[in-house]
């Protein structure tokens, strides 16, 4: 599909600045940042239908920061994402969810929190039980449920 939208080199930087701002690197936890190459390439690569939202949330970035958001000089770079948190929306929203759902699968930061490197399923994880009494409004209900209005 040649008319699918893909970031730019200047889009590309900037995420890579927002993302190591997001997540940094832990020399402590042994854990790259989430502007480390692998990572990257993993948000580049699964954009998909996000990539819009991600598009608008960087040039939101960009022109707060009256620059490319990479050229911007380290501790200035602060305030700029403290005015994105406040006015970014749903765009600002949909960037941290793709930076955070890429770091959070990479074998090395799963590794670290002591996880099993696997797909959740079909072996699935063990949850504690919960109180099943919750859902019996929803039993209650009966029928259909599908939304009429």
């Amino acid at each position: 599909m040649s008319d699918q939208l893909t970031l730019t080199p200047r889009q590309r930087d900037d995420l890579r600045t927002i993302a190591a701002m997001i997540i940094p690197p832990s020399e402590e936890y042994r854990v790259p940042g989430a502007d480390d190459d692998i990572i990257q390439a993993d948000i580049i690569a699964t954009l998909g239908r996000d990539t819009k939202q991600v598009v608008t949330a960087l040039d939101h970035l960009a022109r707060l920061a009256g620059m490319p958001l990479a050229d911007l000089e380290p501790a200035a770079r602060d305030g700029v994402a403290q005015q994105f948190r406040i006015s970014g929306g749903v765009a600002a929203a949909t960037l941290v969810r793709v930076v955070l759902q890429c770091y959070y699968r990479d074998d090395r930061v799963l590794r670290s929190l002591g996880l099993e490197l696997r797909a959740p399923f079909p072996k699935g994880h063990v949850l504690p039980d919960g109180d099943w009494s919750l859902l019996d409004p929803v039993k209650a209900r009966g029928g259909s449920l599908r939304r009429t209005s």
